[in-house]
């Protein structure tokens, strides 16, 4: 619940963000055209730091077991799509004119939800709240700079620890448990805007789990229809780069 509530009070709809966004990026380029050109230095420097936030988007993506498929207990399965926030710092090095390696250690507020259907059409909807730590590192692979402007995309792998994540839970009945531990990859693309005394560099990606997170060996008729889970993210940040 508490969760809950601090993500309503943090997070904005994924659609206002985007607008938001959008606005910033065009007035930005256009007010860019005829700058100066700032931070001209900033090119040759061999590592910087920065801090993060911005949101995120999270569904599970769900494979069906052999239960599911033997046994009608079960009908559907559908994945939910739910917001969240995150806020971190962030590590670049520089390793050529063209390419950085970065990290960017994150507290991550994320949820993700499932619908269940039963052999009585009646419907079970389910969330799983986490309080995340994710490590991504990346390359950064940056176009030439137009005067205030330069293009980028990353590429990378991540790890993750959900401390909130109800593996030891000693409750029976829980409708599914999944591992705290997971990894995956992110691919993503951005912009960098230069300012007199600073960067801002917005930037979306996508950052999907590879391991299977669901704890096996859980009676519930839910958790027993479920062969495999894996994390999807859609994630919308905000650098602001020294």
């Amino acid at each position: 619940m508490y969760i809950t509530q601090l993500r309503n009070r943090l997070s904005l709809s994924l659609s206002k963000v985007i607008l938001w966004g959008c606005c910033l990026l065009y007035s930005t380029v256009s007010l860019a055209q005829d700058e100066k050109m700032y931070n001209s230095e900033h090119d040759e420097k061999p590592y910087y730091f920065g801090i993060t936030l911005g949101f995120n988007a999270s569904q599970y993506k769900v494979s069906q077991s052999s239960y599911f498929i033997d046994y009608d207990t079960i009908k559907d399965i559908t994945p939910l799509w739910k917001p969240g926030f995150q806020l971190g710092i962030m590590g670049n090095a520089r390793l050529s004119s063209f390419v950085d390696i970065r990290a960017i250690p994150t507290f991550m507020l994320r949820e993700q939800g499932l619908r269940f259907t039963d052999f009585r059409d009646s419907v079970l909807t389910s969330s799983f709240e986490s309080i995340l730590f994710t490590l991504p590192v990346e390359f950064k692979f940056k176009s030439d700079r137009q005067q205030n402007f330069r293009f980028f995309v990353c590429a990378g792998g991540k790890i993750d620890f959900d401390f909130n994540a109800n593996a030891r839970s000693k409750r029976s009945n829980e409708v599914i448990r999944v591992k705290a531990f997971d990894y995956g990859y992110n691919l993503g693309l951005g912009f960098e805007f230069y300012y007199p005394n600073f960067i801002f560099a917005p930037e979306i990606k996508i950052s999907n789990g590879l391991g299977n997170s669901l704890l096996r060996n859980v009676g519930e008729p839910t958790n027993k229809a479920i062969d495999k889970i894996t994390t999807r993210q859609i994630v919308i940040s905000f650098h602001v780069e020294g």
